[in-house]
């Protein structure tokens, strides 16, 4: 009985660290034809390759018209940008990038504040802050939105207790009304995907809650707000006429829930 036990504690040892250490999965979602759109989120401290070469190599293979990084692409802790400064070169190389921040870009420690936005500004993605731009692709065109939202609604009063939520209107003084068309929202909490699509998002685009860090039965376990079983955690939701749409992410440790790389057809 006891060499089955550690035969199982090791097996399960060796599969935590296989997929903590070299796992990085290609999820695709077919919602439509015409465009390809690659999906990174919560890439934090991760490492894949030497500067992230072969997350890039990945991305790159895709051939993608756009990248949507939604949020996170450093944790607060970072003392070294080197890497999320590296990856955001390689992958504007690639295709145009169009990032938002994350909970970890608001709250990083004020002395890295000034080196992480010149880092930014050094690199050619477009970076929206309850902003928008609009790009044409092969006759279609799509207006990105980028939201940046209260730090409340991830943290407040140094706790996770009663939070802020986001609401259409909330999120029409941030943005503006939404316009018509093709309307692609990048934000980065997914919790809220019924005030996005009453805003009137065609797609959007969210990460945050790692997949639910550790995946038991397809279903999440916990969020980052230390709360059990967070809903819209990975995959394709529909609200209403809009797509959620959840990367599980990149970084952080995770069981059961790989890193993913997330490729859209719209």
């Amino acid at each position: 009985m006891k060499s089955i036990l550690f035969t199982a504690a090791a097996a399960f040892l060796l599969w935590a660290l296989y997929e903590n250490l070299f796992m990085l999965t290609v999820r695709r979602e077919k919602l439509g034809s015409g465009i390809k759109i690659v999906h990174l989120s919560d890439l934090h401290k991760r490492r894949f390759g030497k500067e992230n070469t072969r997350l890039c190599r990945r991305v790159a293979a895709e051939k993608p018209d756009i990248i949507i990084f939604s949020g996170d692409i450093i944790s607060r802790s970072v003392r070294d940008l080197s890497g999320a400064g590296a990856v955001l070169r390689e992958l504007c190389r690639i295709a145009p990038v169009y990032m938002i921040y994350g909970n970890h870009e608001q709250s990083i420690y004020e002395e890295k504040r000034g080196e992480f936005e010149a880092m930014l500004a050094r690199n050619d993605q477009i970076l929206l802050k309850n902003q928008h731009t609009t790009v044409n692709i092969r006759g279609r065109e799509l207006k990105i939105y980028g939201l940046l939202e209260s730090y409340t609604v991830y943290k407040k009063n140094g706790g996770y207790r009663d939070l802020d939520s986001i609401t259409a209107a909330d999120m029409e003084g941030l943005l503006g009304k939404c316009p018509g068309g093709e309307v692609i929202l990048i934000a980065h909490n997914p919790f809220f995907g019924e005030e996005y699509a009453k805003w009137g998002a065609k797609y959007t685009f969210s990460g945050h809650v790692h997949g639910g860090s550790v995946r038991l039965f397809g279903k999440a376990v916990l969020s980052p707000e230390r709360r059990f079983f967070p809903k819209n955690s990975k995959g394709v939701y529909t609200y209403g006429g809009m797509k959620l749409l959840v990367s599980a992410g990149l970084g952080k440790p995770r069981l059961f829930d790989p890193p993913e790389i997330v490729v859209y057809e719209i």
